[in-house]
């Protein structure tokens, strides 16, 4: 079995650092150099996982294979190391204490105080090395959210000190993710909130090994001498992490820096090949380097904060590159398009993108961006909700069925098209109940979707409680709009084209949830595609 090592990364000064990139691109590094590495994240908000949030509170709820409602950054974690995650890289404050406050009710204590330590601590180290134990991994690097002196990170600070003692020096470390703001007028960086940062973090019994310094300019070797002398490391072992022209570079500037070498010495990991970052630079290159450019109009109802279509955004960024395209996305709110104003606030778009999302606001505007794409022909792609809004519109424009409608808006539309799912009807709690993770579909023979997907079974991931009602099918397929995919267990419609479309497809599933930067996901890379022709024959 392996002996796994651990890698801690927190975070100081301020939040939205960037700790994500930071641990993936240290985990790519890594990988590259021959290791398994896997990465989790501990949230330390009460919430049981992020699947109740509004976006505007969290940004996009990622979604698993195994069906778990994580992080964002989960996200980053797949798409830089093009390896699925899993329930376990992600951990909650309110999981840690639901857990231990279920086994109290069993009994589990034999009658002892149930105390933050260690009950709570030794819950929290026991879902620290749930993935190391497994013997898949000769790394764990673990995320821990928030910033250190948060009243809620306090549990995982501490958990972390009983670890580095328990493991040794040679088997966890700790990387600790600040700031080094610039004060224009001095005309200096500032290592003080980096050195307050450092002290606060010690004064839990945690010191860091390794200081990743966030910066807008270079860093000299005085300030690192300097920060090193008051934090308690080693000059080399202050790492620069400037701001990059895009979180794809960062995996080059880290190895600039040296940052998985200095990795490697303190966790007594030796003969590692050099990072073999070939195919990553091939990506980068096509994506600096476009040939064209295209213009895609992402519809949704949450536009103002683009991390709550995390996913979507990055999806195009490899589309993208493969593609060799700079694709611009005009972020457009769904609450402001109407019959009369589409024609303007969509014009000049190559491809239009119906996004995911849940209730009723803004849903008239989406329904008439899908109206617009179908009849002026432009590339069309529909995500969960998008691919409902599809059926919808082609039910009231194609079909003539007045008033059609889900169920999820209007519960008493005389033509529910899209329904809830039959084993949603008895569920009253909202958490984790949807219809989650990796499900299965079989696509039809030539159709569009078998030829982009060049299988004809695939895996994608769902997350939604409503459907196609089936008992319409027949209607939609004679008037042209034809169920190309299939669960083949439950029957349930996945994908929706029009084949008398240039480009017309709506899906049940999240594609977006499985591109990542070496495998660009194939629904996107052709809807790219088919905008850029669109893009070069108008």
């Amino acid at each position: 079995m392996k002996n796994t090592k651990y890698v801690f990364v927190t975070g100081g000064v301020t939040s939205s650092l960037g700790k994500g990139i930071i641990a993936a691109s240290l985990a790519k590094l890594l990988q590259e150099r021959g290791y398994s590495v896997t990465i989790q994240k501990l949230d330390p908000y009460i919430n049981i996982d992020p699947g109740t949030l509004n976006p505007y509170e969290h940004g996009e709820c990622y979604v698993t294979d195994d069906g778990a409602e994580t992080d964002l950054d989960l996200g980053h974690y797949e798409r830089y190391l093009n390896i699925p995650t899993s329930q376990a890289n992600n951990v909650t404050t309110g999981r840690i204490y639901q857990s231990v406050i279920d086994k109290e009710r069993k009994g589990a204590f034999l009658g002892k105080t149930v105390q933050v330590i260690p009950h709570i601590t030794d819950e929290i180290k026991h879902r620290i090395q749930l993935l190391g134990n497994t013997g898949d991994f000769d790394i764990v690097i673990t995320e821990i959210g928030g910033t250190v002196g948060d009243i809620e990170s306090l549990p995982y600070v501490e958990s972390v000190r009983q670890l580095l003692w328990e493991l040794g020096e040679e088997n966890a470390i700790v990387i600790h993710l600040t700031l080094i703001p610039y004060l224009a007028a001095a005309g200096e960086l500032k290592t003080k909130p980096t050195q307050h940062s450092v002290k606060m973090l010690m004064q839990s019994g945690v010191s860091p090994n390794i200081l990743v310094c966030r910066t807008e300019h270079e860093i000299s070797d005085n300030i690192k001498q300097k920060l090193a002398l008051f934090c308690n490391v080693k000059k080399e072992d202050v790492i620069q992490s400037i701001d990059a022209e895009t979180i794809y570079d960062v995996p080059n500037l880290m190895f600039e820096e040296g940052l998985d070498k200095v990795v490697l010495k303190k966790l007594n990991l030796k003969g590692a090949n050099e990072p073999n970052l070939k195919k990553w630079n091939s990506f980068l290159t096509k994506h600096k380097n476009p040939k064209n450019t295209i213009e895609i109009g992402l519809i949704g109802k949450y536009v103002e904060l683009h991390d709550a279509y995390k996913s979507i955004s990055e999806a195009f960024i490899h589309a993208g590159a493969y593609n060799e395209v700079k694709v611009n996305i005009r972020w457009i709110h769904s609450e402001e398009l109407t019959l009369e104003n589409v024609p303007q606030k969509l014009d000049k778009l190559n491809g239009i993108l119906v996004a995911p999302g849940f209730g009723e606001r803004g849903i008239e505007g989406k329904i008439e961006a899908v109206k617009y794409a179908r009849e002026q022909q432009i590339p069309f792609l529909g995500i969960c909700l998008g691919m409902q809004m599809a059926v919808i519109e082609f039910a009231r424009n194609v079909l003539l069925l007045k008033d059609a409608n889900s169920t999820e808006m209007n519960n008493t539309t005389p033509h529910p098209v899209i329904d809830l799912m039959e084993a949603q009807k008895d569920i009253t709690n909202y958490g984790g109940t949807m219809r989650l993770g990796a499900w299965d579909c079989k696509l039809e023979d030539n159709s569009n979707v078998k030829s982009i997907y060049k299988s004809n079974f695939i895996s994608e991931r769902h997350r939604h409680r409503y459907e196609f009602n089936n008992s319409y099918l027949t209607e939609f397929e004679n008037a042209g709009m034809i169920a190309t995919g299939k669960n083949p267990e439950t029957n349930l419609v996945e994908v929706v084209e029009i084949p008398s479309h240039p480009w017309f497809i709506g899906v049940q599933y999240h594609p977006e949830y499985k591109s990542t930067v070496l495998n660009p996901h194939p629904l996107f890379v052709d809807f790219v595609k088919a905008a850029l022709t669109y893009s070069l024959n108008s």
